[in-house]
């Protein structure tokens, strides 16, 4: 797989799973204050730090690279598909897309029933621990799978860091969530590349060869795209068809 690939899909998975946290955030430094949110988020964020710094050279040096492709593809093909399946629910209607503005409004107004402290506020620490872990842990998880199969763990962790960066620079710059991104749109292109590289890496674990060595990665990516864009052509006419039965009945 080139550095560009992998550098790519992290990035992608990274910015997005940042916008989501970003949003939970925002709305703890705006309703709690700054000062301790900002020490969940560096609590949360030197936690994901160690847990790759760790778990990557554990990965690397003590587990056999069969044994190693056959896990990471398979993570990477559950996590994959889990991204693809909401990405196609929502897209084809059958889910409520993602409104970071509702959200940030339900935390808003979920964070200012809650009386605050004149000092250290412990609820602002942790909604931005948790936030930011739980978001980070996913990106840990694909950081992991991506870097250690390929052997660019750094290249990964680099990929992971900018996006984040990126993310944290425009929420700050513009004061407020990132409900404009096209988070729907990036799932699903994540989702597509993780499940063609756990594709890819299970078969080369289990002793397959595949056509054009890690060409192949793109009509693996071409072919689940394919597949993704009839069944989400597929599931809107079935929407439709059941919300005009209903509206029938109704009538």
């Amino acid at each position: 797989m080139s550095s560009s690939v992998l550098f790519l899909a992290v990035f992608i998975a990274c910015a997005v799973e940042s916008v989501e946290a970003l949003t939970i955030v925002l709305a703890a430094g705006i309703t709690r204050g700054w000062r301790s949110t900002f020490q969940g988020v560096a609590a949360a964020l030197g936690t994901l730090a160690v847990l790759v710094a760790v778990l990557g050279p554990t990965l690397v040096h003590y587990v056999p690279i069969r044994t190693l492709r056959i896990v990471v593809g398979g993570l990477l093909l559950i996590y994959g598909m889990q991204w693809l399946r909401k990405a196609i629910l929502r897209q084809s209607g059958f889910k409520a897309m993602h409104d970071e503005d509702k959200i940030f409004d339900e935390q808003v107004s979920e964070l200012s029933k809650i009386p605050k402290s004149s000092g250290y506020d412990s609820t602002a620490f942790t909604v931005a621990f948790k936030g930011v872990f739980l978001e980070g842990l996913e990106v840990v998880i694909i950081v992991l799978t991506l870097g250690t199969s390929s052997h660019r763990l750094g290249l990964a962790a680099i990929a992971a860091g900018a996006a984040a960066a990126m993310v944290i620079a425009i929420g700050l710059a513009v004061s407020k969530q990132l409900s404009k991104v096209p988070e729907n749109a990036m799932k699903m292109v994540v989702g597509l590349m993780l499940v063609s590289f756990g594709s890819f890496w299970s078969g080369e674990g289990l002793g397959m060869t595949w056509p054009g060595n890690d060409a192949s990665i793109i009509w693996l990516l071409a072919l689940y795209g394919l597949a993704t864009a009839l069944i989400i052509s597929y599931s809107a006419r079935l929407r439709r068809k059941v919300a005009i039965s209903g509206s029938g009945q109704t009538a």
